[in-house]
């Protein structure tokens, strides 16, 4: 693993963590707590800007592995998940089809819900 990249990762992954508190603390003051505005407005935001990168990346090559990497697994991957989803989802839709591209969608949603109502009934099992 090339040290330029994992740092380029997290210095990236700083960034994005740090700018996804305060869009989620200046949304539940702004707009309340009755809804999950923070979330909503960095994965859709974080999805926009996935797609704007990868086709600045795509017009702009060569760049280094580590801009890349910074980008786009450190900034909006800690700022959004989401991004790489929408990401995956329109590669798979593109490449493969859109049949694989709903099935990975479902299940990315089956699962990670499915996922955290698990970790939670653990947990309480457990304390």
């Amino acid at each position: 693993m090339n040290l330029t990249v994992l740092l380029a990762v997290g210095a990236g992954g700083a960034i994005g963590a740090i700018a996804r508190f305060g869009v989620s603390r200046a949304a539940f003051h702004l707009l309340g707590p009755n809804f999950p505005w923070g979330t909503l407005t960095v994965n859709a935001f974080g999805s926009f800007a996935m797609g704007a990168i990868i086709v600045w990346l795509a017009r702009h090559e060569p760049q280094t592995t580590a801009m890349r990497a910074f980008l786009t697994v450190g900034l909006l991957g800690a700022f959004t998940t989401f991004s790489t989803f929408a990401l995956d989802a329109m590669t798979l839709a593109k490449d493969r089809s859109l049949t694989i591209a709903g099935v990975y969608v479902g299940a990315s949603v089956a699962l990670s819900i499915g996922g955290l109502v698990a970790g939670m009934i653990s947990m309480r099992a457990v304390s």
